[in-house]
């Protein structure tokens, strides 16, 4: 059980590249054999602590403590939402119909989604399905928001970068379901019809009979922590890299982008 990548590490502290697939910690009723917990206990001692969770199906920055007073210091920074959290997202902008009816979607003039916008919806537990979040209208749940920005457009598919202080399960998933733009291939918010294949992008593409999607996962990336350092107080970014099949994905995406894709 090897360590994911390192990208940041000193005495207080070491940040990780988490590969997609692999749980954080075990998710409350499930039995895991394999998590980075885990790896990271049995690799640096047990007394190295997850700062936060991220999403089983998710890629990208975990950050964890070495020391009591770090956890301390970083956990209250998290509570205090003071810890900046960005993410990428490739999204399906699906017709107004086909849109999660919890709120009305986002829409420009031209069809799509506006080029920034913020989602304020408070977020719970969905009980009538266990392991999945919801959004409540009126009271309950807990605030969330998140601001989401645009960097490309490909007619049905949209690049977008996500900002968000609050830390609600599934937050950047269940707001993009409710703008109408839910992140591909999202099992539990997203449209299961919707797929990113090379065919659909290329004319007179060959080869159907073996196609496999571009991204055949969820395709979320935890791009960077911003957070003050828990000894020196000075601010820290730590990035991850993006995933090999986001960048292939992206460069077919700008290849053979539709007319007016923006």
């Amino acid at each position: 059980m090897a360590l994911p990548p390192i990208i940041l590490e000193d005495d207080t502290l070491v940040a990780f590249d988490k590969p997609a697939g692999l749980p954080v910690a075990p998710e409350r009723g499930e039995r895991t054999a394999d998590t980075l917990m885990d790896r990271v206990q049995a690799g640096l001692g047990r007394s190295v602590a997850a700062v936060h969770r991220l999403d089983t199906a998710v890629s990208g920055v975990v950050l964890c403590a070495k020391t009591k007073p770090a956890l301390d210091f970083l956990s209250g920074e998290f509570q205090a939402k003071k810890v900046a959290k960005t993410y990428l997202a490739l999204v399906v902008v699906l017709p107004v119909e086909r849109a999660m009816k919890v709120a009305a979607p986002l829409r420009d003039p031209g069809g799509g989604i506006p080029a920034a916008f913020t989602v304020d919806l408070a977020l719970g537990e969905d009980e009538a399905q266990p392991g999945r979040m919801r959004v409540f209208k009126r009271r309950g749940g807990r605030p969330s928001a998140t601001d989401f920005r645009v960097l490309e457009s490909f007619g049905r598919f949209a690049w977008l970068e996500c900002r968000t202080f609050t830390g609600a399960r599934h937050q950047v998933r269940v707001h993009l379901a409710a703008a109408g733009a839910p992140v591909l291939n999202d099992a539990f918010y997203g449209d299961p019809e919707e797929r990113l294949m090379l065919s659909a992008l290329k004319r007179r593409y060959k080869g159907r009979d073996e196609e496999r999607p571009l991204i055949g996962r969820l395709a979320l990336h935890a791009a960077g922590l911003a957070f003050p350092h828990p000894v020196t107080r000075e601010p820290v970014t730590v990035s991850a890299p993006l995933p090999h099949e986001f960048e292939v994905a992206l460069k077919y995406l700008r290849k053979f982008r539709p007319a007016g894709g923006g």
